[in-house]
């Protein structure tokens, strides 16, 4: 599943830029992540890397976004293929 960043975000910038599907963004109020680019780092890391950054834990798991691990690494191939990260 996706990644989500709550409301409650205060926009250290810490997580953008560890990122390496370039999947976080600002929006209009506090840091985003696009769920078509995040693939929880599967393919680059071990676990999320904004996780373990985010000193006030306001990432979750996407409930609307389930996704299987087989899932997240099938989308972070297609992802290289197509040459978006």
């Amino acid at each position: 599943m996706a990644l989500k960043i709550l409301e409650g975000c205060i926009n250290c910038d810490m997580c953008e830029p560890e990122c390496p599907n370039k999947a976080i963004f600002m929006g209009e109020k506090v840091y985003e992540i696009d769920p078509d680019l995040c693939t929880e780092c599967v393919g680059f890391y071990d676990k999320p890397t904004c996780l373990s950054v985010c000193p006030i834990d306001v990432i979750i798991k996407d409930p609307n976004r389930i996704e299987s691990q087989e899932t997240l690494y099938q989308k972070f191939v297609q992802l290289v293929n197509d040459n978006k990260i």
